[in-house]
């Protein structure tokens, strides 16, 4: 059973950064993409990065490109989301993911994620 589990959520300034771990537990899969979605009040949850856990393949959506960086430390089982530049508009839920029926590419468009984190609150203050 894989268990994720996120940190790094808090009350952040636009214009500021912030960087979020989530912690993979469970994890006996060699090439399974780990992502991260996020959901903002009154909206649809929606695809943010994913990252390869083997290899270097990564995907973003285009509101982050080239703000946000995906990573990994496969030593401590953990993702990491590294937030620059954030708006208002990043304020959300961020949910960590994985699914071992996906590619890195393709996670983004999965209607049905298999294991899920709690999730973490960024809020962004203009």
């Amino acid at each position: 059973q894989v268990q994720l589990v996120e940190s790094g959520g808090e009350l952040v300034q636009a214009g500021g950064s912030l960087k979020l771990s989530c912690v993979a537990y469970g994890m006996y899969w060699n090439n399974i993409p780990l992502g991260w979605f996020r959901q903002a009040p009154g909206k649809e949850r929606e695809f943010v990065a994913a990252i390869a856990w083997t290899g270097s393949s990564t995907a973003y959506a285009d509101s982050v490109k080239g703000r946000f960086a995906i990573s990994k430390d496969k030593a401590k089982n953990t993702v990491y989301l590294e937030m620059n530049s954030l708006t208002p508009e990043d304020t959300a839920i961020y949910y960590c993911a994985a699914d071992p029926h996906t590619t890195t590419q393709e996670m983004g468009r999965m209607t049905n994620i298999m294991y899920w984190g709690q999730g973490t609150q960024v809020t962004v203050s203009s």
